[in-house]
Order: structure tokens, then C-alpha cells, then sequence
């Protein structure tokens, strides 16, 4: 409700949410030397259920016309080589040799951030998806297979306190950035933070268009079209002194993200853990990822670069999580 739908890109009757083929887990990723970021993100699109469905159907590379690199048909090998290696691990040579066109700033050898590279990645396959199709607009892009699996809307509406007139605007995205500092003793308290509504201060130029003055008033952010996978950052570096924030937030193997919602009376719209990334190190400049992801067998596995080994879900729930994956 209160959007147009733009022309689609991709269909996504196509999208399917439920693993098409049950296994073991696939072989662990060999690090280089401080590409334990690259190792996590990787693993952790490879057990998406929905995204490793589509790369494992090449439906892409069976119609890819982009010139060079395409990191869609990079992660669709890769996926494939993943899941069906009968070796312990292997070396993700395709995505190192092409690090630059994934995002210009990672320099090889040097450790980077998880969370960055993950934006990139879903950034460049958003590209391959594109290519081939001039003169899409901004809104069919939002189409894409990433857009449809990773992506949602949010809606901000600002109320003026003078006469209560409310403005709305929508804004789409592909992950939910969260600021743990304060009432971060667990992932629900913070999300009840964010879709309390905050007054603003009038210093911020909030003109009323009905008062046609400027005036004081609240701003509200809710999900106002959730995604069919919601990936969620906890931000664990203290934007004013750059130091790891390294307290334990605790998150639900399944979340109901209805009380998030624009429309909060609704249907529980339940998401399922599959997937998270932690980082260890006393700052958020050194130290070291690792993952556990859900396998189509149903069972969790820690995966810390070469070495994949079973864990249950206690373990998966106790750790100081940076990233979180849930599926609808």
C-alpha cells in the first residue's frame, strides 16, 4: 500500500524459500591471509536458501551477456562448487583474483570489514543482474533477484506536534544497520527502540507543509515491506571512539517482525535463523570472522575458514553475534 509497482526485472513466483535438495554441508574455504571476511560472507549467501535455489538452476549464466567479470555467474560457480566438492576445502580463487571490481576500496592481504564486503557483493550481483538491460529506471532495478530476496522498504513518517500532520516516505533496503549502544540487552529491545517514535529537534529544519512553518515534530521508521531474507547488522564499532563494542546481544532463533511493521495489527510474519557472523579480536581494525550457518540438512555448522564442524543450537545462540541472517 502506497507504492506503485514498478515493471519487474525478475519474477518472484520464480523464488523459492525452502531448500530443493537436502545434504550434508560443502566444503570449508581455505584463508590467504587475512580473507576470513571474504570466507564468511561467502558462506553465508552459499546456505541462503532461496538465492543458492536460483544459482544452482544457472538460470543466469544461461542468458548472462555481460562482458568480463559477472558476480553472478562467479557466486553461481562458486555455490556449485561448494555444495557438490567432495574436497575438505577449497580456495575462492574467482572472487579473490576479481576483489577490485567487487568493491574498489579492498586491498588483498589487508584485513577488511565483513559487513562491507557482504554490501558490495550484493551490490555487484544487483550490477550483473542489470546488465544487458539499458535504460531500466531506479525503480525496475528494485526488481532485481537480489532486490526480491534481500530487499525491503522501509516507511518514515514525521508527524508535526503543532497540528498533526503527518508526512510519509519509503526508502528501499537490502540490510537493517542497528545501533546496540543503548537498551541493547537483547535484538527485540533494540528493534522496539527503532519504531518508537523520536521527537526531532527543530534545528533540523522540519518545515510542516499543512502549518507551512517550521515546527517541532516525531519521526517514526517501521518496515513497511519486509524482505524474504532480512539480513541485520549489529553495529559493534562505537562511532565516536572507534572501539569494539563487545557486549552480548541476545537474539531469538525465530523473530516475528509484525511488531516492526507499518501495519503492526497483521499476521505474524515469522523469519527463522539460518546464519550468523561473528567477529573475535579486542578491535574492529584486527582479529578474525567466522560463521555458522544452517545446512539444507537441517543441522548448524561452525565454519571458520577450511574447518566446518557440527555445533547445536545453544552454541549458535550464545555467541557475540555481528551479522544476522533470518528467512522468511
Amino acid at each position: 500500500e502506497g507504492m506503485a509497482l514498478p515493471p519487474r526485472v525478475f519474477s518472484p513466483e520464480k523464488i523459492c524459500m525452502d531448500w530443493q535438495q537436502r545434504q550434508r554441508p560443502g566444503a570449508g574455504l581455505f584463508n590467504l591471509g587475512n580473507t576470513c571476511y571474504i570466507n564468511v560472507i561467502l558462506q553465508c549467501l552459499t546456505y541462503t536458501p532461496p538465492l543458492a535455489n536460483y544459482l544452482l538452476s544457472q538460470e543466469h549464466s544461461q542468458s548472462c551477456q555481460q562482458q568480463g567479470f559477472c558476480m553472478m555467474c562467479t557466486m553461481e560457480a562458486h555455490v556449485r562448487r561448494i555444495l557438490r566438492s567432495s574436497a575438505s576445502a577449497i580456495l575462492p580463487r574467482a572472487v579473490l583474483i576479481n576483489l577490485k571490481s567487487i568493491g574498489e576500496e579492498f586491498e588483498y592481504g589487508r584485513q577488511e570489514n565483513a559487513y562491507e564486503f557482504l554490501r558490495c557483493t550484493l551490490s555487484a550481483m544487483h550490477r550483473a543482474c542489470l546488465s544487458g538491460r539499458p535504460g531500466v529506471d531506479a525503480s525496475s532495478q528494485e526488481t532485481t533477484v537480489v532486490h526480491q530476496i534481500f530487499g525491503g522498504f522501509m516507511k518514515y513518517r514525521v508527524t508535526c506536534l503543532s497540528c498533526q500532520a503527518v508526512a510519509d516516505s519509503y526508502e528501499a533496503f537490502l540490510d537493517v544497520c542497528l545501533d546496540i549502544r543503548v537498551r541493547a540487552s537483547s535484538l527485540i529491545t533494540v528493534l522496539e527502540d527503532c519504531v518508537t517514535p523520536k521527537q526531532l529537534d527543530q534545528k533540523e529544519g522540519f518545515r510542516c507543509r499543512k502549518c507551512k512553518k517550521k515546527a517541532a515534530a516525531s519521526k517514526k521508521v517501521t518496515v513497511h515491506h519486509a524482505p524474504r531474507v532480512l539480513t541485520l547488522c549489529l553495529e559493534r564499532a562505537d562511532q565516536r571512539t572507534g572501539a569494539k563494542i563487545s557486549k552480548f546481544v541476545e537474539y531469538p532463533e525465530y523473530l516475528d517482525l509484525r511488531p516492526y511493521m507499518s501495519d503492526a495489527a497483521g499476521e505474524p510474519l515469522l523469519c527463522s535463523l539460518y546464519a550468523i557472523v561473528v567477529h573475535s579480536g579486542d578491535t574492529c581494525l584486527e582479529g578474525h570472522f567466522l560463521c555458522y550457518t544452517k545446512a539444507s540438512n537441517g543441522l548448524w555448522y561452525k565454519m571458520n575458514d577450511e574447518f566446518v564442524d557440527n555445533c547445536d543450537m545453544h552454541t549458535v545462540l550464545g555467541q557475540q553475534a555481528y551479522l544476522l541472517f533470518y528467512a522468511r
